[in-house]
């Protein structure tokens, strides 16, 4: 899962808000032949919160069926751990490889809740499980060393970016531990988070230009020689700059458009693979579509990012 970008697909519904099964697999197909290092149907780009267990289960099939063992399937699964535990089955049910645990819902926890969380889920399913921590949830050094110990727990996924944490998190663990950048817009950190171990990192620009996520993600790692987990190694200046061009003149806009509505982290993303003919629908409430303006600027950037890699709207 390190070696590409990873995926994260936008969960398709009607224009009345229903699931739309046939959208969701054209997405996935799609999403697949760009060659991403993994699938994470469900998630948080996929509105987990907003789907019934039923979508889930269709959801994490048809993602199951188009990768048909090409690349690992990881559902998400969340809230409270029993509620977790029975999205869990329906994804083993469906073939999924492993599960992304999303943080729980909305109360916060001291460490050793956190780690009986993880273990309450882990003792329900076969799968193995990567942890995801973000708001409320976030693991100290010793936690870690308790989490590794978990049987089924694989890796971890950081959306906090304290970067000091994350170094203590990444020595803690033993080397076949896995860590993921999970930041939002995760592109604008990925250059610190591979300085203490993270290359890997989820991409929502991939959800709907794949061109531009995977053209940044072979600039970053042109010619740094980084194993996963020194940090170590030196980008080409070529790839440099490219890295430099795509930050400065896309993500980085993209960013301040994204922070100018709560919920613009996904709702721009469909937005924007609605805007390439993508079948992925609206939003779900309590998610809200862009205003005019902000789908006006969003085209405007896209037509942009799209440019600066050669590629067409």
């Amino acid at each position: 899962m390190g070696r590409g970008v990873l995926s994260f697909p936008l969960t398709s519904f009607h224009d009345d808000g229903s699931l739309d099964p046939d959208g969701f697999r054209a997405h996935v197909a799609a999403q697949i032949a760009t060659a991403p290092g993994a699938l994470f149907p469900a998630c948080g780009t996929g509105e987990f919160f907003s789907l019934d267990e039923d979508e889930y289960r269709q959801t994490v099939t048809i993602a199951v069926e188009e990768a048909a063992g090409r690349l690992p399937v990881v559902a998400g699964v969340g809230y409270g751990w029993a509620q977790a535990a029975r999205f869990a089955r329906i994804a083993e049910q469906a073939g999924a490889d492993a599960l992304l645990v999303l943080p729980h819902y909305l109360v916060a926890a001291p460490q050793d809740g956190l780690v009986a969380q993880l273990e309450q889920i882990a003792a329900r399913t076969r799968l193995p499980l990567i942890a995801y921590q973000r708001g409320q949830v976030a693991f100290s050094a010793a936690s870690l060393r308790h989490i590794v110990r978990i049987p089924n727990v694989i890796g971890l996924k950081d959306g906090h970016s304290d970067l000091d944490r994350l170094q203590r998190l990444t020595l803690a663990a033993p080397e076949d531990f896995l860590f993921f950048n999970g930041a939002a817009t995760a592109e604008i950190q990925a250059r610190a988070y591979a300085t203490v171990g993270v290359p890997a990192y989820s991409s929502a620009v991939h959800a709907f230009a794949p061109e531009i996520a995977n053209a940044f993600f072979a600039a970053l790692h042109d010619g740094d020689g980084t194993d996963g987990r020194d940090g170590g190694g030196r980008r080409g200046d070529e790839g440099d700059k490219t890295v430099q061009r795509l930050l400065r003149d896309f993500y980085v806009p993209f960013v301040e458009l994204r922070d100018r509505v709560p919920g613009y982290a996904v709702s721009l993303v469909k937005a924007a693979a609605r805007l390439r003919g993508r079948p992925v629908g609206p939003v779900r409430a309590p998610l809200t579509e862009p205003s005019p303006a902000d789908l006006a600027d969003l085209a405007t950037l896209l037509t942009t990012g799209l440019d600066l890699v050669g590629a067409a709207l």
